[in-house]
């Protein structure tokens, strides 16, 4: 899988953030741009379809809502499925992975020195 993962934070404070605009161009299976920071997080927002990695951040947690489609978290021992505006928290520590059999748009908010990774 091709994931296209940008890292750079495309907004400052103050500036108004267009997310349908943003997935709505987006063409690629699996894209993620980090957005904001927010003191000592970013929020990121991530078109998905198919598979990312098995993958854990040792000092971070990471949060998932989902604006549109479905999303499946893999955890070790099971896996979540969040529709349209449900969200989602998975502590650090925890291995896991993200799918979407469908495109999927999803806002992701995790600790800034989480580094974002293709697999």
């Amino acid at each position: 899988m091709d994931y296209q993962i940008h890292t750079d934070i495309k907004y400052g404070p103050l500036e108004t953030i267009d997310l349908g605009k943003l997935a709505d161009e987006c063409v690629g299976k699996w894209w993620n741009q980090s957005l904001v920071r927010v003191n000592d997080s970013v929020v990121r927002l991530g078109v998905f379809e198919g598979e990312f990695h098995w993958h854990k951040h040792d000092n971070e947690d990471e949060f998932f809502f989902v604006l549109d489609g479905k999303l499946l978290l893999d955890l070790e021992e099971r896996t979540v499925e969040l529709t349209r505006h449900q969200g989602f928290m998975v502590p650090k520590g925890i291995v896991h992975r993200t799918r979407a059999i469908e495109r999927t748009v999803v806002l992701m908010v995790e600790g800034v020195t989480v580094k974002a990774e293709g697999g």
